[in-house]
């Protein structure tokens, strides 16, 4: 395999990790709607026993809500290194760099 069969092979499996990773947000979107919907409709201040229990399972909530950005955020810093190494690698050939600044949307488009 060349090296330009193996980038693309990087460019391919990030594609299907992104999509993965779409799929898996619009399965947590309407997971954290069906919630949403059931917590407005079954919690109420009169369901705790005091304010610290009501906060306790508040930041439960929250901290999940917190767990699966932090994975994203990850997956997404992977997906970014791999797009990285495979522009450095093409860029290497004498390119001025435009390519990264185009993807990343930070060049003009004429």
């Amino acid at each position: 395999m060349n090296r330009e069969q193996a980038y693309k092979r990087m460019l391919g499996a990030t594609a299907n990790m992104q999509w993965n990773i779409a799929m898996m947000l619009e399965a947590k979107a309407e997971e954290a709607e069906k919630a949403r919907n059931w917590i407005c409709n079954h919690i109420t201040s009169a369901s705790f026993l005091g304010e610290q229990t009501q906060m306790k399972q508040s930041a439960q909530i929250n901290e999940q809500v917190i767990e699966v950005l932090d994975g994203v955020n990850k997956m997404s810093q992977g997906i970014l290194s791999v797009m990285r190494s495979v522009l450095q690698k093409s860029n290497e050939g004498g390119g001025d760099g435009d390519d990264e600044e185009m993807l990343f949307g930070m060049g003009d488009i004429d």
